[in-house]
């Protein structure tokens, strides 16, 4: 089964989240200036191109710019990060269609990058011979657009008719796209094929002359979160605004998605998935030449996987006991007969196919032709199975791998034998391995060569109690020789959010940056992250969020406590949720950092539900609506319990102008309030470039240099003093 869904989880705080890869008491002597601050008198800067609040943006760039670009280590950062970001000794991963590998690339020469493709033998030479299918460099020229490639979903019909992809372009890195029809034939736009409006939209192709759509149908289409909740059908020739509604959700829905499934035998099945909360859905399938939809037996919290073998795969994020069943636990893959509830329309018999340990979590499934697997993690382990049914129930067998690191399925696909792995951990570059799926082999299709000098590095995981006695685990690559002085730079990334894993990847950014310098990089799997399963990211939701938050503290106290580095010579990092993550360290522990910076953030929590995407995402932090709710909130703010009198490091802030999910005014506002108490910060807001404050890999190397020459500054200005 191939599944085609646009879904709210794609638009998750996940941009920033991964990294280069004690109870807190409140200052009582709080100055009159702070105690009669206005969170209001700073919504000039929520207007996100407005005259005033684009005027203080350019200042702060201006300002931050001249001082760290002036650094003498600035240059050689950007130099490195450019020529690991832009390397042709890079992976070109792709995707299998009809023994094509397609694959999108940047570069120097093509900043906004090429879509092109190869033949499955050429792809497994060292020297690929391409063909360019589209330039986005040369059609951003021609239309005069600032055009960012998002991606595209294709079609082929059952006649065997030309291959169509649904292009999605995007205005400088926004998640609002248009969406263009492209035949992979003539490699040419469709003449009066299907053509969108920019919005925040979903598609799904049900039949070679048909699409599922959600978009911004006009007035009151689109729910609090910005998101559409009206999915249409929508035949070719005809306009969109004829479209045929289908389904129908409410404002207060997160969003409703358009969703089509390919069967084994060919046939499609047409249906949408309302989120209600960002966690919580629905799903629908449209029966043929049927008018209403007939409801999934599926509980609220679920991921959808695949269909292997005629079983319908699903994976649960709560606990599930079905009327008359066994009962299920939060985190099990369970499955049951397709056919036998496309027929009687009501939940069949549900068996178990995989229930992980307390330290495993289900990562991901993936479906090709002839073979199904399972990605977990064994204590931020990864590791790939291979499932199959029987009589006696489902089986798994490990798939061998080189290491012990981080492994992901990089394609599979139902139509497709082709399977290829991703492997890769903090000191090895990443290999791109091929699975045969006859006989189970794993071989190196590609491997990168090492991007950064690792000689004399080591790579540990440790634990650290949390407040309430949790141990955290976090790993820490480091030189073998490094004493036990406290008086190592050392660089903490977290996230802890939304049931995403931080796990072991290799980045030359950061390995030339930081740890060729000299310098070590911490990992926290702090609780909110997915890397033991639903019930780690769920013990950190809403007003038990300051689990998660006692948790990073405590890793970085362990780190202190073990005379690996001192509060001088730490700094910490976290971009989206991360950024959030970061705004309540600097209020909550500013005496542990010296170096905070802090990426694309969510900083005023009592307004963030009424920005952009932010109201999607009270089901993760609660609602400022909801007086239980934003009591704790209250507590946590960082825009709101800023105060001048603490001890704060000197922030560093990085936004863009273009990210139209996590607004930029937070990052904004936030720095205001240290300017307007006469406190040393720093900022620099991208103009494009989207969630990911970057748009290109220049874009990239700029940012990443600007925030490694502060940390060298902050951190080992300290160490050498």
């Amino acid at each position: 089964m191939r599944i085609l869904l646009a879904s709210i989880g794609a638009l998750a705080l996940a941009a920033c989240a991964t990294g280069p890869t004690p109870e807190t008491s409140v200052t009582a002597e709080t100055p009159a200036a702070t105690a009669a601050f206005d969170p209001d008198s700073h919504l000039w800067l929520e207007e996100v191109e407005g005259t005033d609040a684009l005027a203080w943006v350019n200042a702060q760039n201006a300002r931050t710019l001249s001082d760290l670009e002036a650094d003498p280590r600035y240059a050689g950062f950007e130099a490195a990060a450019l020529d690991a970001l832009n390397s042709s000794e890079r992976i070109a991963y792709g995707t299998v269609r009809d023994g094509l590998v397609y694959n999108f690339w940047q570069d120097t020469v093509n900043v906004r990058g090429l879509w092109r493709r190869t033949t499955l033998a050429s792809y497994s030479a060292e020297a690929p011979v391409w063909e360019t299918i589209l330039d986005f460099d040369k059609l951003a020229a021609d239309e005069g657009q600032n055009w960012v490639y998002k991606g595209a979903d294709c079609f082929r019909p059952k006649d065997g008719g030309s291959l169509r992809c649904i292009i999605s372009l995007s205005n400088g890195g926004k998640d609002a796209v248009i969406n263009r029809e492209f035949d992979l034939e003539t490699k040419s736009f469709v003449d009066g094929g299907f053509v969108t409006p920019e919005a925040k939209q979903g598609l799904a192709w049900a039949g070679g002359d048909t699409l599922l759509i959600a978009t911004n149908w006009g007035d009151q289409t689109l729910t609090e979160s910005g998101y559409p909740f009206i999915v249409k059908r929508w035949q070719r020739g005809t306009p969109l605004e004829a479209a045929e509604e289908l389904i129908r959700g409410t404002p207060s829905d997160v969003g409703v998605w358009p969703m089509t499934m390919k069967l084994e035998d060919g046939r499609i099945l047409q249906g949408a998935v309302q989120a209600e909360t960002f966690f919580t859905s629905k799903y629908f399938w449209f029966p043929d030449g049927e008018t209403g939809a007939v409801q999934w037996p599926l509980p609220p919290m679920v991921s959808v996987n695949g269909i292997y073998k005629g079983q319908f795969l699903f994976s649960l994020q709560q606990d599930w006991a079905p009327e008359g069943q066994d009962a299920f636990q939060a985190g099990d893959l369970v499955a049951f007969d397709l056919d036998s509830f496309l027929t009687t329309r009501t939940l069949p018999k549900v068996e178990l196919v995989f229930r992980p340990s307390a330290t495993q979590a289900v990562d991901g499934v993936a479906v090709a032709k002839g073979a199904a697997l399972l990605a977990i993690s064994d204590n931020v382990v990864g590791k790939v199975l291979r499932l199959e049914p029987s009589a006696s129930g489902w089986t798994t067998t490990p798939i061998s791998l080189p290491g012990s690191g981080q492994v992901g399925i990089a394609f599979a696909d139902q139509d497709e034998t082709a399977v290829f792995l991703n492997y890769e951990d903090f000191l090895t570059p990443s290999s791109l391995l091929n699975y045969d799926i006859a006989s189970g082999a794993v071989t190196t299709l590609k491997s990168l060569p090492a991007k950064f000098d690792t000689a004399g590095l080591k790579v540990e995981q440790f634990f650290a109690a949390s407040k309430d006695g949790t141990q955290v685990p976090y790993f820490i690559v480091h030189r073998e020789d490094m004493t036990l002085d406290a008086s190592t730079p050392t660089l903490l990334y977290g996230y802890g959010g939304f049931q995403v894993s931080m796990t072991p990847g290799y980045s030359a950014v950061m390995g030339r940056n930081w740890l060729e310098q000299g310098g070590a990089y911490v990992m926290a799997n702090i609780r909110g992250g997915g890397e033991f399963g639903p019930n780690w990211h769920q013990a950190g939701l809403k007003q038990n969020r300051q689990r998660i938050y006692d948790d990073f503290i405590a890793v970085g106290e362990d780190l202190v406590a073990r005379g690996i580095t001192a509060p001088e010579h730490l700094g910490i990092m976290g971009g989206s949720n991360g950024g959030l993550l970061m705004g309540v360290m600097l209020n909550q522990r500013p005496d542990l950092w010296n170096a905070v910076v802090v990426q694309v953030p969510l900083l005023d929590m009592l307004r963030y539900h009424l920005l952009l995407a932010g109201a999607s995402w009270v089901g993760e932090y609660g609602s400022p609506d909801v007086p239980d709710e934003r009591a704790f909130l209250e507590t946590i703010s960082p825009y709101q319990n800023f105060d001048a009198s603490k001890p704060y490091p000197v922030p560093f802030f990085v936004t863009s102008t273009k990210d139209d999910r996590v607004h930029p005014g937070h990052a904004r506002k936030m720095a205001k309030r240290f300017e307007e108490a006469g406190l040393p910060f720093l900022y620099f807001e991208n103009t494009d470039g989207g969630h990911a404050a970057a748009a290109d890999q220049t874009a990239r190397a700029k940012r990443s240099a600007l925030e490694y020459t502060y940390l060298a500054r902050r951190l080992f200005a300290a160490a050498e003093e």
